[in-house]
């Protein structure tokens, strides 16, 4: 249930006109009064002899109380109170009990308390929200004290919840982005936008900030991806701040829409844009794509593996760290999403790109990142952005799955964090682009990890069997679970691999598994698998690799849906 206090007026007449009325767009259909201050007031819709002057007057009269140079400017208060889609359809009776608590909560008229309350009325035009209309004089010429109304409505809203048995919503922290306006949904509709303006808006300005290292760079990516910019100056030449708008997003005068970058998120304004460069230069600029940037990959896959490691390393520190150093990784890690989302294949664009949407929720709190010590995060978009669109197969598809997997556990370690400082929207939206991220590391690590299971089949039963003593002497308490797993040949062959390069593979398994849980792994073999190729340098795709005559078999069985797993092994029944 979501209350929402609207901006206060002067016309309690021309507000209940509308919301007598049709809408804007058609959508109101019978609008009738539900509850009001005394129980008796005149509802016009459903009454023929009532009017909607007669409502206002009786709603107004408490104005002729008092001295018209005392009377408030803006004396109509507004709140409308809304159900989430799956809620049940309530009746007007029940809507009119919520009329009431939501006025008692904040402060318009308490019986309980035994003072003269303000004149209210309740109408409802939907099945799913009411709107409540308000005189901000009481009957005794008072005015009454609405400090924090938001905020009593909500806690109101949340008991409501539990008692009517309706969908729970987490407690907001007042730092989440500003919701779309019904009027901007309805546009978007119209237009066939997937998204409202500000939404996209909101998306587009996030990427262009991903690993952007001046203002200058900001603005060449904001003007490349066609948005329109208007830029505040002061007298003295300085860059106060900014506006951008879709080119197609037109008011009734046909102009341009413009959003300024507060609006849109309280972490794009000018000057919190401006603190995630102001910490120092990066250790060196990005590798072009094609260029060669590591033993085993260059250009995307190159950029893939840096995520990789860098939240690799983000994890402890989300874990362990100081909570405005965490904070600043948190805020990064969702750069290095937008980053990755805007430069993936087509197969894994969508999961990525919703994970990095409802992301955006998590990377603010009230704990202030402290700036500076999120550099190897920040770099690591920056990697991604500069090294181009990445392929969906090869090694660019590969290391596309080792960087998903490694974001996996970053995210949900930010997850855990805001969860331990209750703060609940944040811990949910995490939990919420983890699961994108889960669909999205199946997509992408289909060919990949199906390759390295047909290549631990094949192994020789020798070589299988020391593959198999190494891990129960590495891991002794997951070894008979890691066997267990389709994934497990997959892992032996990674194990092989190390070998052949010169690695210790038991040191490499050990360190891999000991320096994080993995209990929040579907796949232990497959988290380990992609640990290993990393910290091994290993290719990580090989499908080159796999005997012949079996690859693709490989990919034949990967498509059949469910009953297989990311290994291309069949799937366990859970």
């Amino acid at each position: 249930m979501i209350p929402r206090i609207q901006k206060r007026g002067q016309r309690t007449l021309g507000l209940l006109y509308y919301l007598y009325g049709p809408g804007k767009y058609e959508e109101h259909t019978d609008p009738h009064l539900v509850a009001s201050w005394d129980g008796n007031a005149p509802g016009p819709g459903r009454h023929g002899t009532a009017t909607l002057k007669q409502l206002q007057r009786l709603l107004d009269q408490p104005l002729e109380n008092i001295d018209a140079s005392e009377r408030p400017t803006k004396h109509v208060w507004h709140l409308s109170v809304r159900n989430a889609a799956e809620d049940r359809l309530l009746s007007d009776e029940e809507w009119g009990a919520i009329a009431r608590r939501m006025v008692a909560a904040a402060g318009i008229d308490d019986p309980e308390q035994g003072e003269a309350g303000c004149r209210w009325a309740a109408v409802r035009h939907a099945d799913d929200h009411i709107h409540i209309i308000a005189t901000l004089v009481r009957e005794d010429g008072h005015k009454p004290d609405l400090n924090n109304d938001a905020s009593r409505v909500q806690a109101a809203a949340r008991a409501v919840e539990v008692e009517l048995g309706l969908r729970r919503l987490n407690k907001g922290d007042g730092t989440a982005a500003q919701r779309p306006t019904s009027a901007e949904r309805h546009k978007a509709e119209r237009q066939g936008r997937e998204r409202t303006a500000r939404e996209e808006l909101r998306e587009t300005v996030r990427r262009a900030v991903a690993g952007a290292t001046s203002e200058a760079e900001f603005f060449d990516r904001l003007a490349s991806a066609g948005l329109l910019i208007r830029k505040r100056m002061a007298p003295s030449g300085d860059l106060l701040g900014y506006k951008v708008a879709l080119p197609d997003d037109r008011n009734a005068a046909g102009e341009p829409v413009f959003f300024p970058g507060a609006r849109l998120a309280p972490d794009l304004s000018l000057p919190r844009v401006r603190e995630r460069w102001s910490a120092g230069p990066f250790d060196r600029e990005p590798a072009s794509a094609g260029s060669p940037a590591h033993p085993v990959a260059s250009g995307p896959a190159s950029a893939r593996r840096q995520t990789a490691s860098a939240a690799w390393q983000a994890v402890l520190i989300v874990e362990n760290g100081d909570d405005r150093v965490v904070a600043a990784h948190i805020a990064a890690a969702g750069e290095v999403l937008d980053a990755l989302a805007e430069t993936s294949a087509a197969h894994t664009r969508s999961e990525l790109r919703e994970a990095a949407f409802v992301f955006e929720r998590a990377s603010r709190s009230h704990v202030r990142a402290e700036r500076g010590h999120d550099l190897a995060l920040r770099q690591a978009a920056r990697e991604l952005v500069h090294s181009g669109p990445a392929l969906g197969r090869g090694e660019d598809g590969a290391t596309t799955a080792m960087a998903i997997d490694m974001l996996f556990f970053l995210i949900t370690a930010a997850a855990h964090w805001h969860a331990r400082k209750n703060h609940a929207q944040q811990a949910a939206a995490a939990h919420q682009a983890a699961v994108h991220l889960r669909a999205a590391y199946e997509a992408a690590a289909t060919q990949p990890l199906g390759a390295l299971y047909q290549r631990g089949r094949h192994l020789a039963r020798t070589v299988q069997q020391r593959q198999t003593a190494l891990l129960r002497e590495a891991l002794p308490q997951l070894a008979e679970q890691i066997l267990a797993e389709p994934g497990w040949y997959a892992l032996a062959a990674t194990l092989s691999d190390a070998e052949a390069a010169g690695h210790d593979p038991a040191s490499l398994l050990a360190e891999a598994a000991g320096r994080r849980e993995l209990t929040s792994a579907d796949s232990v073999s497959d988290v380990l698998v992609w640990r290993l190729r990393r910290s091994a340098d290993l290719p990580a795709d090989t499908t080159d690799q796999v005997p012949a005559g079996h690859a693709e078999g490989t990919l034949t069985h990967r498509t059949k849906g469910s009953e297989r797993g990311p290994s291309g092994a069949p799937r366990r029944k859970k």
